[in-house]
Parts: structure tokens; C-alpha cells; sequence
């Protein structure tokens, strides 16, 4: 059988096409996802490591996020966006001498209402409130207490680049721990066109009621590829804490993320 010169140049070109497609595809899911607030369920496991924990600086801790994202359309102007942080722990020597040890830590539940146009000239921003549920399995994850406050975030997006910043405040609602607590994290990222992102963050936290910081920087680089049907970010980078906590970590750790998306 005969296969006309047209006929082949016709599959070159719809083949060109349809990859052309997907790779406009993955730029754009790349670029949602560094969107706090976008319109696209993810389900990010993000995989951290620790080290030199502790008043002898012996500990050290893995810590695996799992925090899935759920955006619901409320009408034609807003939505609302769930935003999880679920952290189950492992640590190894903490405190000294008493071996590994494996659970939950506290959630963190944030809600966003975000408008779906942006606003003053190109501005994303969404707000809402924030709470802390007492999922931690010992004290050595978390405080076990209920807590509430208010969150929001602010981001620009224009051409590859994405920056902004989010943040929360927490206080104690019930219990015997007094909590009041400050989460900021400025961000920026950059997007190629082959669906890579380069991004730096810093995930500050600073605790009112000992007056002290916490401030890891964070520098990852993450892909969004397609296995089958199924689109996926994977990456990973390294972090340094610039201003440890009294007995948290210090120097340099690491970073492991792998995200499901959901487009619609």
C-alpha cells in the first residue's frame, strides 16, 4: 500500500502539534503550581531532612508534608481554596539517646477566598482563616492543641517569573500551651518552557510567645512530566537555616518533592 507524500507531512505536523500542545500544557501547569491559589487540585508530598537537632546537635528529623490543595468555585467572581499541611515525622536522637521515633505532627487548615479576576493591575491575593488541628501522636510533634488565626497571600505573575509572598498568624484557642505564631514565606520562581521551575523561598516562622526565629532558605528545582493521563511534578534542592531555633536544626538540609495534578 501507497502512503502519499501529504498523508505523511499531515502526521508529521498533527504529531508536531499535539506535542507543541502538551508542552504548553505542562508550562502552564508548572506556573499554576507556583500559584498558591490557582484554579488546580494538587496533592504535593514534600520530603524534608534535617540534622544536627538538639541541645548536643546529634538529632536529626525527617519530615514528610503532605498537603493537598482543593480549589471550589463559589460563584462567577471568587473561590475558595482549601490549602492542608498534614507533617508525619521521624526523628533519630531526639532527645539525645532515646533512639527514632515515627509520627503526626499538628495540621495546619487554611482557607482562601481568592477572586478569580486579579486585582490593581495584575495582583493574585486571597485570604481567610487558619487553623491548627491537634493531629500530633506525641509531644515531641506538636503541641496537640487547637489553634486559629487568619491567613493570606499576595503573588504577581508576569511572563516566567512568579513572586509574592504568604503568611499566617496563629493563636492558642483551648488548652495549656499559649500559642502565638507568625509563618511567612516570600517566594519566587522561575518557568521555562520545557515545564522546569527554579524556585527560591524562605519559610519564616517567629514565635512570639519565646521571641524567636526560625528561618530556613530554600532553593529547588522541580518538572512537571506526564505518565500517561497523569501529570506530575517531581524535584528537589537543598536548604540552609539561617537563624536555627534554640535546639532545631542547623546548616544545610534537603528537599524531596513529588505533586499529582488534577487540571480540570
Amino acid at each position: 500500500m501507497m502512503i502519499s507524500k501529504t498523508a505523511v507531512l499531515a502526521l508529521v505536523l498533527s504529531l508536531g502539534g499535539a506535542s507543541f500542545a502538551q508542552a504548553q500544557d505542562a508550562e502552564e501547569l508548572a506556573k499554576d503550581l507556583s500559584n498558591p491559589v490557582a484554579d488546580l487540585i494538587s496533592v504535593p508530598f514534600q520530603l524534608n531532612y534535617d540534622d544536627n537537632i538538639g541541645p548536643d546537635d546529634g538529632g536529626s528529623r525527617w519530615t514528610l508534608n503532605i498537603q493537598p490543595v482543593i480549589p471550589f468555585s463559589l460563584n462567577d467572581d471568587w473561590n475558595l481554596i482549601s490549602r492542608t499541611i498534614l507533617p508525619v515525622v521521624s526523628t533519630d536522637g531526639l532527645p539525645p539517646g532515646s533512639g527514632t521515633h515515627t509520627g503526626l505532627a499538628d495540621t495546619v487548615q487554611s482557607f482562601f477566598f481568592s477572586p478569580k479576576d486579579t486585582v490593581g493591575g495584575g495582583w493574585i491575593v486571597g485570604a481567610g482563616p487558619a487553623f491548627l488541628v491537634p493531629t500530633s501522636t506525641d509531644d515531641r510533634f506538636g503541641v496537640g492543641e487547637w489553634g486559629a488565626g487568619v491567613t493570606g497571600v499576595v503573588l504577581r505573575q508576569s511572563g516566567p517569573w512568579t513572586y509574592g509572598g504568604l503568611a499566617n498568624h496563629i493563636w492558642d484557642v483551648s488548652g495549656d500551651t499559649d500559642i502565638s505564631s507568625t509563618f511567612m514565606q516570600p517566594f519566587m520562581s522561575y518557568t521555562t518552557p520545557e515545564a522546569w521551575t527554579f524556585t527560591l523561598n524562605s519559610e519564616s516562622t517567629y514565635d512570639w510567645e519565646s521571641e524567636e526565629w526560625s528561618v530556613p532558605l530554600n532553593g529547588v528545582v522541580t518538572k512537571v512530566v506526564q505518565f500517561g493521563d497523569q501529570p506530575v511534578s517531581f524535584g528537589g534542592g537543598i536548604r540552609y537555616w539561617a537563624d536555627p531555633a534554640p535546639n532545631g536544626p542547623e546548616g544545610w538540609g534537603a528537599r524531596f518533592i513529588m505533586t499529582f495534578l488534577f487540571p480540570a
